[in-house]
């Protein structure tokens, strides 16, 4: 019988010495619960696509950041009691219109891009949402809501006021809910979303309110629409697909193509200014809790990736 050296008695001693330690721990300890989360939505990029404004959960309300357009340097921009949301970047660079509750409800606010400046822009008295510039950054269109003075039910119609004057134009009447009015680059129609039937559709019509057109037709809940720059496609969130995913159409609502594919909650899509990638706010539920994170689909090699 060949008798074994030392060397080879020590290394076989010590390897079922590792098999009996590993086997003796097969089962884990126990499992790890994620207990901090954090929560970053409504990306907005600047005209010249080098910063973007953004919604982010601090010290237990909403507040308004601004970040360099790869994630880097995030700086809060304005400081006072309010939740801030739904920003929404003039079109040349010089403002920021924005939904504060710092009157005791929603009202739509204006300030500088530096935080100077803050200054209130509607006086609904009531919940007043969604703004979004004109080309020319004279004025806004937004979403005022009032209560149906038959059914008494909740409606939401779309407004223009210029701000400077603060002259104020209802656009809709009698829409029920509509809500995320946007102009496309050329001023003419308005992009929105429209509850019909108790679901939502995303719609356009001339900039005057008239020649409402759906756009979508499906029974999945579809809004948060968003123009290209160049006004040749739109981006929208929908659930046709189970859980809520960004979707790419024509501008006539054909061809409604997957963005990509996500795992949680993707709404909120917005195009980069020189239209190479989109971005949009996901939601997952984790654990205890919930995050909520800036995704960014190129559009030109179809890279996905957070925004960090």
């Amino acid at each position: 019988m060949t008798q074994t050296g030392p060397w080879l008695r020590v290394f076989i001693a010590a390897f079922f010495a590792v098999i009996g330690v590993a086997e003796a721990q097969v089962a884990p300890l126990g499992s790890a619960v994620q207990v901090t989360h954090s929560f970053n939505d409504e990306p907005y990029p600047s005209p010249d696509g080098r910063r973007w404004v953004f919604v982010s959960a601090i010290e237990g309300r909403s507040q308004l950041f601004l970040m360099n357009s790869d994630g880097s340097h995030p700086t809060r921009l304005l400081a006072h009691a309010g939740n801030d949301e739904q920003p929404a970047w003039s079109s040349d660079g010089a403002r920021i219109a924005f939904v504060s509750d710092a009157s005791g409800h929603s009202e739509v606010y204006v300030v500088g891009a530096d935080g100077a400046g803050m200054m209130q822009v509607t006086t609904e008295g009531s919940s007043a949402i969604h703004p979004s510039w004109s080309r020319d950054s004279r004025r806004l269109v937004y979403c005022a809501q009032s209560l149906d003075p038959v059914s008494k039910a909740e409606v939401f119609e779309i407004f223009e006021i210029e701000i400077d004057r603060r002259n104020r134009r209802q656009i809709t009447r009698d829409s029920g809910i509509a809500t995320y009015p946007s102009w496309s680059p050329d001023g003419t129609l308005l992009l929105f979303r429209k509850i019909v039937d108790k679901n939502s559709e995303v719609f356009v019509m001339n900039a005057d309110g008239t020649a409402e057109r759906n756009l979508t037709r499906h029974d999945a809940f579809d809004g948060w629409p968003s123009w290209s720059p160049d006004g040749r496609k739109i981006a929208f969130a929908s659930n046709r697909r189970a859980n809520y995913q960004i979707f790419v159409m024509n501008a006539d609502g054909s061809d409604p193509q997957l963005l990509t594919n996500t795992e949680g909650r993707a709404t909120v899509p917005r195009w980069a200014p020189d239209g190479s990638a989109i971005y949009f706010t996901n939601c997952k539920k984790i654990d205890l809790g919930s995050d909520c994170q800036i995704l960014r689909t190129d559009l030109r090699t179809g890279a996905f990736s957070p925004l960090k």
